[in-house]
């Protein structure tokens, strides 16, 4: 259904995930069929298979802006924010969607909650000082009575996980965020901090897959389109 958003001769961004690699998957046959778009990828993942399956690429600095992002979701909320960062590409992601006309989230029913915070809230940090951001991190939740263990996350052999702009990532366990705009700003307005997994007001829509099919939710905001 994401697919039907799309049209020939679109600047697209493409997201990172297991569900925006099924996205890629898709749109690669298409173009592989005719339709003329170009991409602008969110990871070096995403960017090895566009590459590999012939979708063209390329970059922020080469187009004025973006038509559409399809992305994944680790959770949305009725308002349809969003907890990103699940694959460390949270920065990237970020940007490509600040930047797109329309922010579209292809997800299945288990990403859809009440409130964010079930899932850890990723939080990007530049590897000098790392303590000092904690500590401000720590304050800042508890500051808006958030609290929870806030842990760098670890890589497969055990070291820290870097991402692919040589930064580290926070992963905190709030359990419950009830007002995400709130914590976005106070969050990006920490020194050391260089983005969070909160994406207020970016997303257009959501095509959540479930049991009784295909559903389409639009943003409160939105114009239908």
């Amino acid at each position: 259904m994401a697919l039907g958003f799309v049209e020939s001769g679109m600047r697209l961004g493409l997201g990172t995930g297991s569900t925006a690699s099924w996205f890629v998957r898709l749109l690669a046959e298409k173009v592989e069929a005719g339709l003329d778009v170009v991409g602008v990828p969110t990871s070096e993942a995403t960017a090895a298979l566009a590459r590999e399956l012939g979708v063209k690429l390329t970059t922020l600095e080469e187009v004025d802006g973006l038509d559409l992002t399809v992305d994944g979701a680790d959770e949305f909320d009725p308002a349809l924010n969003l907890v990103k960062g699940g694959g460390g590409a949270l920065l990237r992601e970020k940007i490509v969607a600040a930047d797109s006309a329309r922010m579209i989230v292809v997800a299945d029913e288990s990403k859809r909650v009440a409130a964010l915070g079930a899932f850890p809230l990723p939080i990007e940090v530049v590897t000098f000082g790392s303590g000092a951001t904690l500590r401000a991190i720590t304050g800042t939740a508890r500051d808006l009575g958030l609290t929870g263990s806030l842990v760098f996350r670890q890589a497969k052999d055990g070291s820290r996980f870097v991402t692919d702009q040589g930064n580290w990532i926070v992963d905190a366990s709030f359990r419950q965020i009830s007002a995400p705009e709130a914590l976005a700003p106070a969050l990006a307005a920490i020194p050391g901090v260089v983005e969070h997994g909160l994406f207020v007001g970016l997303a257009s829509c959501v095509i959540l897959a479930g049991r009784e099919g295909v559903e389409r939710i639009d943003a409160p905001s939105a114009v239908d389109a």
